[in-house]
C-alpha cells in the first residue's frame, strides 16, 4: 500500500495493520513526513534485512542478475523541456500565429462593421497568449543552457525523460536499478538514478551485491545495455566475473558486410594477430588511446587485391582495434557460448520483481518528488518485496524467530 491516505485509512479498519501498529492510527500527513524525514534509516533497514537473509542462510548469493527498468514520475510529459521539444513547440506555436494573421486578413476583407471588429479582437487575443507562449519557452531555452544535462523538469526537478524499447512511448521518470539473487530471487541491492541509460551501472551494483553478502568472490549477469569496458575491466579487478552480451554496434552485418567477429583473434601471445576471412594475416602496427582505453591496431597491406574486399571495407584497408583487456570480452562470449541458458537465467530472475513491484505501484509509480526521496519511496517496496518472499521460502514463525534472535 504506497499512498499515505490509504494507509491512514488502513490503520483504522485493517486488523492486520492494528495488530502491527499497535492501534496507533496515524493521519497520512504523519504517515508522510516519518517517510520523508527518515529516508536514509528506511534505506538502512532495506539493507539490514538482506543481511538478515544471508546471516540466517536463505541468501547465498553465489551470482547475481542486473537489470534497470524505467518508472514513472510524479512529472507529466508537457512539464519536461528539453532543446527538441522547445524547439518543436516554438515552431508549432508560431504557425499557429501565421494561421490567425491569415484569417486576420481574410476576415479584414470579407466582413464589416461590428462582426469584423469581434473576429480580429477575438484573434488578437488568441495570438497575444500564444506569443506569451513563446516568450515562457524562449526563457525556459535559456535557463536549459544551465542544466547539466539540458533537461529542465517543473513538478520534479530530478525527474528525467526516459526512453522505452516501444517506439514512442517515453516518459519522464527515473531509472531504477537491482541486482536480484538467481537462486532465491530475492533483491541483493537496489538504487534508483535519473539516467536513462545502464552503461555506467554493472560495476556500482556488482560490487554493491558482493559487499552485502560479504562475498570475495562472486558472478554477475546482465544484458547488453550493461556493455562498457572500464565496468568490465572494474568488476574484473574486484573479484567479480561478469557475463554480458557484446552489443553489435555496426551495421554491417545486415548489409551483408563482414563484421569484426568475422575475424578470429590468435590468443598466442608470441603471435599477437587477426586472421580475416580471405586468410590474410592483420599485424600489429601501433598502440593509441581512445575515449581513455588503451587499444591496439592490426592490419594489413594485402587488402587492395583481396576479392572478398567488398564485403569487408570501403576504405583502403581493413583496420581492427583490439582493447588491451579484450581478452575479459573474449571470456565473456565464451561463457555464453558455452551455456546460452545464463541470457534466459537472467531475465526470468531479474525482470519479475520489477514486474511485481510496478504492479503494487499502480499507473503512477514514484508518489513523492526528488531523488533522495524516491530512494526512499523504493526502499520501501523493496523491502516489502523481499519480506514477502522471504516468508513465501520459510514461513512467517521462522521469520519473526529470526528478526526477535
Amino acid at each position: 500500500v504506497p499512498s499515505s491516505r490509504a494507509l491512514e485509512r488502513e490503520a483504522g479498519r485493517n486488523v492486520e495493520v492494528m495488530w502491527l501498529t499497535g492501534r496507533l492510527a496515524p493521519d497520512h500527513k504523519t504517515i508522510a513526513d516519518f517517510r520523508r524525514d527518515n529516508g536514509p534509516a528506511i534505506r538502512r533497514t532495506c539493507a539490514q534485512f538482506v543481511e538478515l537473509c544471508r546471516r540466517i542462510g536463505v541468501l547465498k548469493g553465489a551470482c547475481v542478475a542486473i537489470d534497470g527498468s524505467k518508472f514513472k514520475a510524479v512529472n507529466n510529459r508537457d512539464k519536461n523541456f528539453t532543446k527538441g521539444k522547445i524547439a518543436s513547440r516554438i515552431a508549432h506555436l508560431e504557425a499557429g500565429i501565421a494561421r490567425y494573421l491569415e484569417e486576420m486578413v481574410r476576415t479584414d476583407r470579407q466582413e464589416e462593421g461590428e462582426a469584423r471588429a469581434e473576429k480580429i479582437a477575438n484573434l488578437t487575443r488568441r495570438t497575444g497568449r500564444i506569443r506569451q507562449e513563446i516568450q515562457r519557452l524562449q526563457d525556459m531555452d535559456r535557463a536549459l543552457k544551465e542544466s547539466p544535462d539540458s533537461q529542465i523538469s517543473l513538478t520534479d526537478p530530478d525527474a528525467r525523460s526516459m526512453a522505452t524499447s516501444a517506439r514512442g512511448s517515453g516518459f519522464v521518470g527515473y531509472n531504477a536499478q537491482a541486482a536480484v539473487d538467481t537462486e532465491t530471487h530475492l533483491i541483493v541491492t537496489h538504487d534508483v538514478i535519473n539516467d536513462g541509460h545502464d552503461r555506467e551501472q554493472l560495476s556500482p551494483m556488482a560490487k554493491g551485491a558482493k559487499a552485502a553478502l560479504g562475498h570475495d568472490e562472486m558472478s554477475a549477469v546482465a544484458d547488453k545495455g550493461y556493455f562498457s569496458g572500464r565496468e568490465i575491466l572494474s568488476c574484473h579487478e574486484d573479484g567479480i566475473t561478469p557475463t554480458l552480451p557484446r552489443p553489435e554496434t555496426s551495421g554491417n552485418r545486415k548489409k551483408g558486410m563482414y563484421v569484426k567477429a568475422d575475424f578470429a583473434y590468435d590468443a598466442d601471445v608470441d603471435v599477437d594477430v587477426y586472421r580475416c576471412p580471405a586468410g590474410e594475416t592483420l599485424t600489429y602496427r601501433y598502440t593509441t588511446e581512445e575515449a581513455g582505453l588503451v587499444v591496439r591496431r592490426y592490419w594489413t597491406s594485402h587488402c587492395q587485391a583481396c576479392p572478398l574486399k567488398t564485403r569487408c571495407t570501403t576504405s583502403k584497408e581493413r583496420r581492427i582495434t583490439r582493447w588491451e583487456h579484450e581478452h575479459l570480452v573474449d571470456d565473456m562470449h565464451d561463457r555464453i557460448s558455452r551455456d546460452p541458458g545464463v541470457m534466459a537465467l537472467r531475465r526470468s530472475t531479474v525482470e519479475h520483481p520489477f514486474g511485481t513491484i510496478k504492479a503494487w505501484m499502480g499507473a503512477t509509480h514514484f508518489r513523492m518528488r526528488e531523488l533522495k526521496n524516491v530512494r526512499t519511496e523504493m526502499a520501501f517496496h523493496v523491502l516489502a518485496y523481499n519480506i514477502k518472499r522471504v516468508i513465501n521460502m520459510i514461513g512467517l514463525r521462522p521469520l519473526l524467530r529470526a528478526i526477535a534472535a
